[in-house]
């Protein structure tokens, strides 16, 4: 651990991560995009420690979003070679340190090879009780809002549900994250600050963090000065300062 002050309390129990600059950081050294995405993979494995070791409950990050498949081909399937040794490098650590692996989005619009080695993983850290890692693939929040009123609107038709039970509870249900609480802070890498559809829903309440760290330079300290940032807001939800 840094030498900055983190206090024990409050740290968030989610915390959701945009990793973006990875073309910006490979372009800066004249290197291709796949490069910076190469170099991207320690990052994950030092914020996914990092996270556990402060008392972090659930990590997800925006791996690749519904709207990266309009990237150039070459790009699109070096990511998807990546993303698959990488999972098969990285489970049995995850395994080892009781991290849960877990995924939301579009899977199937996965290539089988990444499918295939998602649900093993998946499978093969399923009972862990520590860190709960989402990775978000083919993942957009527009997507999982449709998706998540088609499931409702098909439970009413089947008579499993009535439209007037429609809550922000009942909703949530069939939201991609419904087994987690909704991220208490959302970080951005690379200097943009802008959500990219990525959890419009969970993210109502979300404090947010912008950072001009490209994501292969983010590490240990960088998270930590999201977590110290985070511990020195006031959350107010709609309350004044005095209510709470």
């Amino acid at each position: 651990m840094t030498d900055q002050s983190i206090s024990t309390s409050p740290i968030p129990q989610h915390v959701a991560i945009i990793m973006d600059g990875n073309g910006r950081w490979a372009k800066q050294r004249g290197e291709q995009r796949v490069k910076g995405h190469q170099n991207g993979v320690q990052p994950i494995r030092d914020v996914v420690e990092t996270a556990a070791k402060v008392g972090v409950k659930y990590l997800t990050l925006y791996a690749f979003s519904t709207e990266n498949w309009t990237r150039p081909k070459d790009e699109v399937d070096a990511l998807m070679t990546l993303l698959a040794s990488v999972i098969e490098s990285e489970v049995s650590t995850l395994h080892k340190n009781n991290v849960r692996l877990s995924v939301i989005g579009d899977i199937p619009s996965l290539p089988s090879e990444v499918q295939m080695k998602l649900q093993e993983a998946c499978k093969f850290t399923g009972t862990n009780t520590g860190l709960t890692l989402t990775l978000a693939l083919s993942y957009s929040a527009r997507w999982e809002i449709l998706e998540a009123i088609k499931k409702y609107t098909t439970d009413i038709l089947n008579k499993k549900r009535d439209i007037h039970d429609l809550t922000e509870n009942t909703f949530k249900q069939y939201l991609e994250t419904a087994n987690m609480p909704d991220p208490e802070l959302m970080i951005r890498t690379s200097g943009e600050q802008r959500i990219s559809n990525f959890l419009l829903w969970q993210l109502a309440y979300t404090e947010l963090y912008f950072t001009e760290v490209l994501w292969p330079d983010f590490g240990e300290k960088d998270f930590i000065d999201a977590i110290i940032d985070f511990q020195q807001r006031e959350r107010r939800f709609g309350k004044t300062s005095e209510q709470l």
